[in-house]
């Protein structure tokens, strides 16, 4: 008889939704290079939809195993770029929604998609950095690579208290800027200043203000979580030549804003999308992470829990109630 493993596994039939912890066997597992013993997933907001009902259609078939994020070691291979006893991490690709993912002790997937994990992290904390962790260095990234150093002002980061927000508010605080976080949960002050954040705005001053083409400047640049109208105002406020990493749309999907902060300030959107990102650059960003990110806050910001609390989790991160990163135990 096969050995078996215990997966989260969904399934859909008309208007029925379940999600069950199930034994399965390898003859399960989907088609790929690699077999992977996982040790540890992580709880993305984009997990939060899938679990609790497929919100927005993100799941097409089904049975289904979720989990966008996984690492651990590798089992079997066949392909030349990874052995057995290899550490490997895993976002992206839409694994977890087109693809079985990593809410399962096992997974088996395509070898480009794999990521051997870096020198100085261990598969846990490789999965409290996560996609959330992996977009906020994007976003460091990409905002550097248009200009911005500790010397030009002020980083507004948005939705500070989330996944992507935290870990951007404590990368942004290593590397030496001057950090602000915008949250709804004022009590979560505390917990932001301990990240880096110099100081804490309220959300409804960028999300309720009056909408002006162009106000004040004062951001050189911006790691976006929440979209919408926030971003609108964001753009507004915005110095000369200054950068926005927009990375969520928790504020909704629609931009009201003119052209002004464009032609006149010179301000630039930087579009981050962590899913699709090329082998190669996926390396160095996690390479990044591993020495620019201070591990003592990332475990600050960690919480651990059991794969059977997954559907109970889901439901709180979609309400917008979870604070830093959560971490799945897929053995415990």
């Amino acid at each position: 008889m096969s050995e078996t493993f215990t997966a989260l596994v969904l399934d859909q039939s008309d208007d029925n939704f379940s999600a069950e912890l199930c034994a399965l066997t390898d003859a399960d597992l989907p088609e790929g290079d690699v077999t992977v013993a996982v040790e540890y997933s992580t709880l993305n907001y984009k997990d939060g939809m899938i679990v609790k009902g497929n919100i927005g259609r993100l799941v097409r078939n089904f049975p289904h195993v979720p989990g966008i994020d996984f690492a651990g070691t590798v089992e079997h291979s066949d392909s030349d770029a990874f052995k057995p006893g290899d550490k490997v991490v895993l976002t992206g690709w839409r694994v977890g929604e087109m693809y079985w993912g990593g809410l399962s002790q096992k997974a088996r997937v395509k070898a480009d998609w794999l990521v051997p994990l870096p020198d100085g992290l261990s598969p846990s904390q490789a999965m409290a950095v996560g996609t959330a962790g992996f977009t906020s260095m994007l976003c460091v990234d990409a905002l550097e690579a248009h200009g911005l150093t500790p010397d030009s002002g002020e980083v507004l980061v948005t939705g500070g208290a989330g996944g992507v927000g935290s870990v951007a508010i404590a990368i942004h605080a290593n590397l030496g800027y001057t950090v602000v976080a915008s949250t709804g949960r004022r009590s979560e002050g505390e917990y932001l200043r301990s990240l880096g954040a110099s100081e804490i705005i309220d959300r409804a001053d960028l999300a309720e203000a009056e909408a002006r083409p162009l106000e004040r400047e004062r951001w050189a640049g911006c790691v976006d979580t929440v979209g919408g109208k926030t971003l609108s105002t964001v753009l507004a406020q915005m110095k000369y030549g200054g950068s926005v990493a927009a990375c969520g749309l928790a504020g909704g999907n629609t931009l009201e804003t003119t052209v002004l902060p464009f032609l006149l300030r010179g301000v630039n959107i930087l579009g981050i999308d962590s899913v699709m990102q090329p082998a190669e650059n996926r390396a160095r960003i996690w390479r990044r992470i591993a020495t620019e990110l201070p591990l003592d806050k990332l475990d600050a910001m960690t919480t651990v829990a059991p794969l059977a609390d997954v559907t109970e989790l889901a439901g709180t991160i979609l309400k917008g109630q979870v604070r830093g990163r959560t971490v799945i135990d897929v053995n415990a």
